[in-house]
């Protein structure tokens, strides 16, 4: 895991957790990395991992096991899809319908640029 850029490592290290829990690297069930462990072989300070890890506690995302850990919770990644997909749809579709419709395209000849973007990007 590298952190860059001017988003909080906070943040970063919660939404490299979601990715580990949608992409099956941390089941549901599974116990995660303890903020030490985080601390330690990322080289931050603990209560920046502490609060990363909080986030997705807020979130139902993860629960913690007095004595043993966190774990991720039980419909930990259907609950990250859906709103994973709400956020792509207002970050990214809404967007590009309105501009779809600014340049006079149908229906049609969007979901076809998307066929052709889906196919041809790699």
């Amino acid at each position: 895991m590298q952190f860059q850029g001017e988003k909080p490592i906070f943040l970063q290290l919660a939404e490299q957790l979601e990715a580990g829990i949608l992409s099956g690297a941390y089941p549901e069930g599974s116990q995660v990395p303890s903020i030490t462990e985080f601390a330690a072989t990322y080289k931050i300070n603990p209560a920046t991992a502490l609060k990363g890890i909080n986030l997705l506690v807020n979130d139902g995302l993860l629960y913690k096991k007095r004595g043993i850990g966190m774990f991720v919770a039980e419909g930990a990644r259907e609950t990250l899809r859906k709103r994973r997909s709400e956020d792509f749809y207002h970050d990214y579709v809404e967007t590009l319908v309105r501009e779809a419709k600014n340049l006079g395209l149908t229906l049609d000849q969007l979901i076809d640029l998307i066929r052709r973007g889906f196919y041809d990007v790699h």
